[in-house]
């Protein structure tokens, strides 16, 4: 197949690239830096620039909610990075003589909001708040792809663990300095998933024609946020144990305190588990010890 990808450069984009070439398939990259093609892979900076057939469309393009403080302008381009890119690319499909056959669009776990016990599954309902509302509106632009790409899927990823880059180098940073630490509480939920898993489960979506709809793309196993430091612990040499208290947190990164770090949801990846599709790291444990060795 002949791949179209969207934020392919990005964390999991540059794990997915190599896989999908390493599967045989050709790949297009949508991105705004001037990069070489390499081995069936070519860079293109804008849309317009793709003149060849694509037989499939994975759309991983955003910038990051985590990156900087949630101000009004940078929630602003959080939107447009994330539902008005997906917009212009559903258009842009829409108006190609032979479409795709399918379309896999990325989500989140924010989708459903925070519940302290609540165990979430594609067909729950979503939640509240500024990630609940994005995530609702980016998922409803990729489904505008529905009435001419026969297959659409939405990819509501957890918090993406791995070398390299995303969310686990800054939850590890104090544990290098020998402290055990967690944020808040410690007991709001942690749905986290290997970007391992990410690949692999991106690829088996691909691949299998009657995939489609919501897929949650998380580990089957959620854990809370001193679950995950009494594992992360077992890597380090800490001599101190403290969480970091709730003001200290909010006084840091504002806004974003509540919805990303201080309340959590546990979601489980029901529809992919239907599916028999296997988890290469469904613990943490396993998964942190994986990562921490390369």
């Amino acid at each position: 197949m002949h791949i179209l990808v969207t934020g392919g450069t990005g964390f999991i984009g540059s794990a997915l690239v190599p896989e999908l070439v390493g599967r045989g398939h050709e790949v297009t990259v949508i991105s705004r830096a001037i990069l070489s093609a390499g081995h069936n892979v070519a860079y293109c900076q804008n849309l317009s620039e793709v003149k060849i057939d694509i037989d499939a469309v994975i759309n991983l393009a955003g910038a990051s909610l985590a990156a900087r403080r949630w101000t009004a302008r940078y929630k602003r381009e959080i939107i447009e990075s994330r539902v008005k890119l997906t917009q212009d690319l559903v258009s842009w499909l829409k108006q190609r003589e032979s479409p795709p056959h399918a379309f896999i669009s990325g989500s989140a776990v924010g989708f459903y909001g925070h519940h302290d016990n609540e165990v979430f599954t594609e067909t729950s309902d979503r939640g509240q708040g500024f990630s609940a509302t994005l995530c609702d509106d980016w998922e409803k632009a990729a489904a505008a792809a529905d009435a001419f790409i026969p297959r659409v899927s939405t990819l509501r990823l957890g918090v993406v663990f791995d070398r390299g880059g995303g969310a686990l180098q800054e939850m590890l940073r104090s544990f290098h300095f020998g402290l055990q630490s967690w944020l808040g509480s410690g007991e709001q939920w942690l749905s986290w998933v290997h970007r391992q898993d990410v690949v692999s489960a991106i690829c088996y979506l691909l691949e299998h024609p009657t995939a489609s709809g919501p897929f949650n793309l998380t580990a089957p196993v959620p854990v809370t946020h001193k679950e995950f430091s009494a594992a992360a612990a077992e890597s380090f040499r800490t001599v101190f144990v403290a969480g970091v208290p709730k003001p200290v947190m909010r006084l840091l990164v504002g806004e974003m305190a509540d919805e990303l770090l201080l309340r959590g949801q546990r979601v489980v990846p029901e529809r992919l588990l239907n599916e028999d599709f296997r988890f290469s790291h469904p613990e943490i444990a396993g998964a942190l010890q994986d990562i921490l060795a390369k």
